[in-house]
């Protein structure tokens, strides 16, 4: 993989572009034995980074080196060996690196790469998806450090800020370091197995999310899919003799190929079954068949893993000359098999599609409607947009409707949005009879006799209602059955407080509309009395004195601290409330009280804004996800910060402190003392 020049002496086209593509190639070879040598990923990125910079220094005036890649090896090497000889830390092995690096200067391109180094670089993909990082920590470092990419380019793909992205990362490279992760490949089968499913992973995440974009305007994100196809295709090449590392290779491949065909004119998506089968490119399509064989070469006799059959499905499309050629009855076996296997929500509701188009749209709906209260599809867009396709073939257009109108809320992409929107505009049905749940639960939400807070309680209720049962559907024609499936999803395992506090907004809105008793299948839930163990004084003392504590993050802990006031009280609490000459704040249902220390932080939080939420969110909502304007800050456009927010933040920052390494919840600052007695004081 290092590049070679085809000319005899130095080039001298443009060094920064030959600086980004010789990157984007070596990144992976380049960390990877900087790691094994000074055994710290973060280090090791930083001393590829001034092997960069010199590179940037040098070759606008000395020419790009025949092998570049070799050169930004050799002073990368170095630079680590410098660095641990200032350590004193350099061992005989050391030494010897550094004879070497000596008897091959950086002018000089390095011998072919031995397989030592291409060990490094599959060990730096298996430490960059290491388990112990969550998910997105996983894939933006994999983009960082395997795929060169840098954080701004990483932001702009997945349409998040880049101070996110290298936060992000910054917090996986220090998880990595406390948890001692070894830079060494894993040795027992069973864990090899687990680990490289965790790369596979990874990789076909950052393709999917470029083949079908979550969120933003587009519905592809060709950067992301042509850098999964690499660091694909790279995973297969240092790890030859892993079958699932081929199929995922053969899978990716074929699914690119239809790249061209999958949009409109206007950016808008072309299902499957009405593309131009013209415009599949055949190139990639060859390439798949060509991994695909790999996959079966290296497979032995084993069982065919998860991306074996996905990939055999895809071929299976890739080789029907027009959708009717289809052989959905394969398909649908495969993804039996598959289900057997990896047995998720999604592989069913794939399963049901397929067994839609092999026996007929009846017998995909009925698996499908099986689906309708798994949780993990609970705000899953696909699963109502494939029902109102299944339902529309059937000729039931009155329910068709609803469906698609409810997957294009569920979606956060805008050409997806406008699609199914699209497609409900086009049934031609009968106007709902009397009012809508939309309608009825704004007007239930505007009554002049409903406090601010309570009015955002009974608002989260409300629209998990409508996201689940469609703002479109009849309010008279929903049952205690409806509403009790819904509580069952979405809070079948919360706390009984949440559990009451949720049926309570029902009752109010099912009495308001005249809708009868919609809670008649809820009972009321026993409540415990909180048992939240107070924070140890100490342990609080070292987390005041933490060094680089938010401001925001301050503010509020001492604030639940001092006042012993609930935290969704705190939380609602908006500027206008307070009275800072007197520590107070005017609430529904008391009075919230604090002392000097909240004092001190309160102006410097509160600056010079006038209204709108105390504790704000740390950048602006989304078009598709605008909350209520009560929750807005007029002035800067921020929304209201949030509960589950605020408690991962605590939980995250308190986890080094806490003795059992979990964190602590939030609950737990406002227990343990006199203040929690007599601060919140009621009304009199």
């Amino acid at each position: 993989m290092t590049g070679a020049s085809t000319s005899n002496g130095p080039r001298r086209s443009d060094p920064h572009r030959t600086v980004d593509a010789v990157w984007k190639q070596e990144s992976a070879t380049i960390i990877g034995a900087l790691t094994r040598m000074v055994h710290d990923v973060g280090l090791a990125e930083e001393l590829a980074q001034d092997a960069l910079v010199t590179a940037l220094e040098q070759w606008p005036g000395s020419g790009v080196p025949e092998n570049p890649g070799a050169w930004l090896t050799a002073v990368a090497k170095r630079r680590a060996v410098d660095h641990i000889r200032r350590a004193r830390r350099l061992d005989e092995k050391q030494h010897q690196i550094a004879q070497e690096q000596h008897r091959h200067p950086p002018d000089r391109p390095e011998p072919d790469r031995l397989e030592p180094e291409q060990d490094d670089a599959l060990r730096l993909m298996f430490l960059s998806c290491h388990p112990v990082l969550p998910t997105a920590a996983r894939v933006a470092l994999t983009l960082r450090l395997v795929g060169g990419l840098t954080a701004g380019e990483i932001a702009r793909a997945f349409l998040l800020p880049e101070t996110a992205i290298t936060r992000r990362i910054a917090e996986a490279k220090r998880t990595l370091a406390e948890a001692r992760v070894p830079f060494e490949l894993p040795e027992d089968g069973a864990e090899l197995t687990e680990r490289l499913s965790s790369v596979l992973e990874v990789i076909y995440l950052i393709f999917n999310e470029g083949y079908s974009a979550t969120s933003g305007d587009d519905l592809l994100r060709p950067g992301l899919t042509l850098e999964a196809l690499r660091l694909g295709r790279l995973l297969a090449a240092l790890a030859p003799e892993e079958p699932e590392a081929h199929a995922l290779v053969a899978l990716l491949e074929i699914q690119e190929s239809r790249s061209a065909a999958r949009t409109g004119p206007s950016g808008e998506p072309v299902r499957l079954h009405e593309q131009n089968r013209g415009r599949w490119d055949p190139l990639l399509i060859r390439r798949g068949f060509a991994a695909m064989l790999r996959a079966r070469d290296t497979q032995r006799g084993r069982p065919p893993g998860p991306y074996l059959l996905q990939a055999a499905i895809a071929v299976t499309h890739a080789r029907a000359a027009t959708a009717q050629d289809t052989d959905w009855q394969q398909i649908a076996a495969l993804y039996e098999t598959l289900e057997a296997q990896l047995p998720t929500a999604v592989v069913r509701l794939n399963r049901a599609v397929a067994l839609s188009m092999a026996q007929g749209p009846e017998a995909g709906l009925a698996l499908m409607d099986t689906l309708t209260t798994d949780p993990a599809l609970r705000d899953y867009h696909l699963l109502p947009a494939a029902r109102g396709d299944l339902l529309m073939k059937l000729g039931r257009y009155a329910e068709a409707r609803p469906e698609f109108e409810r997957a294009a809320a569920l979606t956060h992409n805008t050409a997806e949005r406008a699609f199914l929107l699209g497609r409900a505009a086009a049934l031609e049905t009968a106007a709902p009879q009397g009012p809508t749940l939309a309608e009825a639960a704004d007007a239930f939400l505007a009554q002049d006799t409903m406090d601010p807070a309570t009015a955002r309680s009974y608002g989260q209720t409300l629209r998990r209602l409508r996201t689940a049962l469609g703002d479109r559907r009849p309010v008279s024609g929903i049952t205690a059955d409806d509403i009790a499936g819904v509580f069952a999803l979405a809070w079948g395992g919360a706390a009984a407080t949440t559990w009451n506090r949720h049926r309570s907004a029902v009752r109010s809105f099912a009495a308001q509309a005249s809708l009868g008793d919609l809670a008649a299948g809820l009972e009321r839930r026993a409540e415990t009395p909180s048992r939240a163990r107070p924070i140890p004084s100490e342990l609080l003392e070292s987390l005041w004195s933490r060094p680089g504590l938010p401001l925001r993050e301050h503010t509020l802990w001492r604030l639940l601290h001092e006042s012993g006031a609930p935290i969704t009280t705190v939380l609602a609490l908006d500027i206008g409330d307070l009275d800072l000459t007197d520590r107070r704040a005017r609430t529904a249902s008391g009075w919230v009280n604090w002392r000097a220390a909240t004092a001190l932080l309160l102006p410097r939080l509160i600056a010079d804004r006038t209204r709108g939420p105390l504790f704000l969110t740390d950048r602006r909502p989304g078009p598709a996800r605008r909350p209520d304007s009560r929750d807005l800050c007029p002035d800067t456009g921020r929304g209201r910060l949030s509960y589950e927010r605020a408690e991962y933040l605590f939980k995250h920052t308190t986890g080094p402190l806490d003795p059992a390494g979990e964190g602590w919840t939030l609950r737990r600052l406002g227990t343990g003392s006199h203040r929690t007695q007599t601060a919140f004081r009621k009304r009199g």
